[in-house]
């Protein structure tokens, strides 16, 4: 018999599972999430103008672009959108939070950067499973292609994977072009191999999540979100 995971459950572990697992890869400097370089490259760059500016912060001014290009590409504004970007707030705060405290744990050299970065991975693929699961506005990241997929009937995990090579590509020249450092910043090969293998990661969890769990609202707060 399937237990029982609410939903507002799934977001709340969802948000501090993406924003760990986002901490152990910058940890770990294999190269960023394809989806979050871009906002990690804006923190590198403005961090050389203005030392406050933390990688949290990138997040949801980027976020905050990505929802109203969403809005253009969908011909409407919702309450969604909004929320989303509550989301993103929320989920650059924590993620500050998560780089401080990953900060102080033990372990250098390649066999614990290696283990932050792959487990950093699998808690990030977790934590997008969990928010695909919860009515409750997600990440401009995941509702982009939320919205898309539903739209057009895409399968989402395929949407997912064609979404986070492009943001490969975006990073790719970023790093090279716009942050000018001459060499590639946060856009390693970790970054290639994560974006070839998220999405699939992602289904993988999902169907583990589905086979043990029925997801139900605990509060009645869903159409406030629709």
């Amino acid at each position: 018999m399937k237990r029982r995971f609410f939903t507002e459950a799934a977001y709340a572990f969802g948000i501090v599972a993406l924003a760990l697992g986002t901490a152990l890869m910058e940890r770990a400097d294999y190269g960023m999430s394809m989806v979050v370089a871009p906002a990690y490259l804006v923190h590198l760059k403005v961090l050389q103008y203005l030392g406050w500016f933390s990688f949290g912060m990138a997040e949801y001014c980027l976020q905050a672009l990505l929802i109203i290009v969403l809005a253009l590409v969908m011909h409407h504004f919702s309450r969604r959108y909004l929320f989303s970007f509550v989301t993103a707030f929320i989920y650059g705060t924590v993620l500050d939070l998560m780089i401080a405290l990953v900060a102080i744990v033990p372990g250098e050299g390649i066999a614990a950067r290696t283990a932050f970065y792959l487990v950093g991975m699998l808690v990030c693929a977790t934590g997008v499973s969990l928010l695909f699961k919860t009515y409750i506005s997600p990440e401009a990241y995941e509702l982009f292609v939320k919205e898309l997929s539903s739209k057009y009937g895409w399968n989402i995990n395929r949407t997912k994977t064609v979404y986070d090579c492009c943001s490969c590509l975006v990073a790719i020249a970023m790093s090279f072009i716009f942050i000018g450092f001459g060499r590639f910043e946060g856009v390693k090969l970790g970054t290639v191999f994560c974006a070839l293998l998220n999405g699939w990661l992602i289904g993988r969890c999902t169907s583990w999540f589905d086979r043990r769990f029925d997801f139900v609202d605990g509060l009645g707060f869903r159409k406030v979100f629709e």
